[in-house]
């Protein structure tokens, strides 16, 4: 079979690139798999970010960027066409189509061209039921929800040392920030404590980050609190084993009804934190409450303060830590590669 791939920003290296390039990858071993972008360059650094096998891919010119009546022609030779939606919906007349939304968008309005083209996708999925409720809401239809794929074979559980750690991009203006500064916050307090503990972040950043990078570096000055930029793959899966407790702080002090694109859609971090018996302490806002069951496999917060009390009396409990631990690590199989592989396969095959 022919199929087609898809993403308007393929070259950021993100989570919604990471969900369709595994799907590509494992459709790539036994059928022809285009990848539609303009310069093909980008597949080995693409590859070796994700850690994802894109040697069977083709990567060729951007149908979606031709005329409407070329993109006739051109998109019906494919058997399917997997488009990550940036909030448009492209037009694609391949034998089957599905429409893929990482991002819980709100439109008020919805025009009739874009009903239209909705009729030609076979499937609309999306990666959480946080973000189904506002595309449903805003499309008036019924997507079907696949969790993001996690490599959790590659995740393993190690001898604990006194680490919380929070992984997430380095940036104040991106569409969902990761709020590092509410968890150096809390963190201040919480050394006053416990100062044999110390605060590790970890995250992504590019040149246009490093304001934000300065002021964190600036907030943490002179306290046990670690601020580790673009880290190997390898090195993070090494403090995921090691660290006992895992925050995550998106979308504190946002309106999650009005601006649910600002909270995390899902929450991949939580679910490898998780998978590797690190026990996550997250924000009870978006997609996190999927992962995370308050009290049995984690805890949710709503405020500085809980997050500051909840993290106290579990290291100080060291039943309830080890409890919750297995607990997460036995919640994250829910979230497998070949879960997803499975989920997928299901409606591209029926």
């Amino acid at each position: 079979m022919k199929f087609g791939f898809y993403s308007p920003y393929l070259d950021t290296f993100g989570g919604g690139e990471r969900y369709m390039l595994t799907l590509a990858s494992h459709l790539a071993q036994k059928n022809s798999v285009d990848i539609f972008w303009e310069d093909s360059s980008v597949k080995a650094p693409l590859a070796r970010f994700l850690k994802i096998d894109l040697a069977k891919t083709n990567f060729v010119d951007n149908i979606f960027s031709t005329p409407i009546k070329d993109r006739f022609f051109k998109t019906r030779v494919y058997d399917l066409i997997f488009v990550l939606s940036d909030g448009s919906i492209p037009f694609s007349f391949a034998k089957k189509n599905i429409l893929h939304f990482q991002v819980p968008f709100i439109f008020p309005n919805i025009k009739t061209s874009t009903k239209f083209k909705l009729t030609k996708y076979n499937h609309i999925v999306v990666n959480s039921n946080f973000t189904k409720k506002f595309i449903d809401r805003s499309f008036h239809i019924d997507t079907k929800v696949i969790y993001p794929p996690v490599d959790l074979d590659s995740i393993k559980s190690g001898k604990k040392e006194k680490i919380i750690l929070s992984v997430g991009r380095f940036s104040a203006h991106q569409l969902h920030p990761k709020k590092q500064e509410i968890l150096i916050e809390v963190f201040k307090e919480f050394y006053k404590k416990k100062p044999d503990w110390k605060l590790v972040l970890v995250g992504q950043s590019k040149k246009e980050d490093q304001k934000y990078v300065r002021r964190l570096r600036k907030l943490s000055k002179g306290w046990a609190i670690k601020i580790v930029e673009n880290l190997p793959i390898d090195m993070l899966l090494r403090l995921y084993s090691i660290a006992p407790i895992y925050w995550h702080a998106t979308g504190f002090g946002e309106d999650e009804s009005n601006h649910p694109e600002r909270m995390e859609h899902f929450g991949i971090s939580t679910v490898e934190a998780s998978a590797a018996g690190c026990v996550p302490l997250v924000i009870n806002r978006g997609g996190q409450k999927e992962i995370v069951e308050d009290n049995k496999t984690g805890f949710l917060w709503e405020t500085k303060t809980q997050l500051y009390d909840q993290t106290l009396k579990l290291i100080g409990d060291k039943t309830a830590l080890s409890r919750l631990s297995r607990n997460a690590i036995k919640n994250s199989k829910k979230f497998s590669k070949g879960k997803f592989l499975r989920e997928y396969e299901k409606i591209i095959f029926e």
